[in-house]
């Protein structure tokens, strides 16, 4: 199963910008999405996540206060609403699934789509 990621963009500082991540038709509902960004040079990190109720979220604290992570059951995708976007938030976004528990470590995840970049120009 690929994931559908999208919305990435060229913004300047202070802008906006939302990303989707879909699955395709008839898959089943995913117990956890979480969205992963990956800037040159550097690891890939958690971003932000949010569990099957869309309730419960998590945020690395670069971002809390910034962004926010939504989802639509029923379509099962999910959103990352960027707001007040800084120079070092430039990066390729992935959003990434799972049928279990999810947690910030990349290597729970099953479920991935294409990275979309984000950059944010000074």
């Amino acid at each position: 199963v690929q994931l559908q990621a999208c919305g990435g963009g060229l913004v300047q500082v202070g802008g906006s910008l939302r990303l989707s991540c879909a699955a395709p038709e008839r898959t089943a509902r995913f117990n956890i999405y979480t969205w992963f960004r990956q800037a040159p040079g550097k690891e890939r990190e958690f971003v932000a996540s949010i569990d099957r109720s869309g309730v419960s979220t998590d945020y690395a604290d670069s971002v809390k206060g910034r962004f926010t992570i939504s989802r639509d059951g029923a379509k099962n995708t999910a959103f990352l609403q960027m707001n007040s976007l800084k120079p070092e938030d430039t990066a390729d976004y992935y959003c990434a699934a799972t049928y279990t528990s999810g947690g910030r470590d990349r290597r729970n995840y099953g479920y991935w789509g294409r990275g979309t970049l984000v950059t944010v120009s000074s």
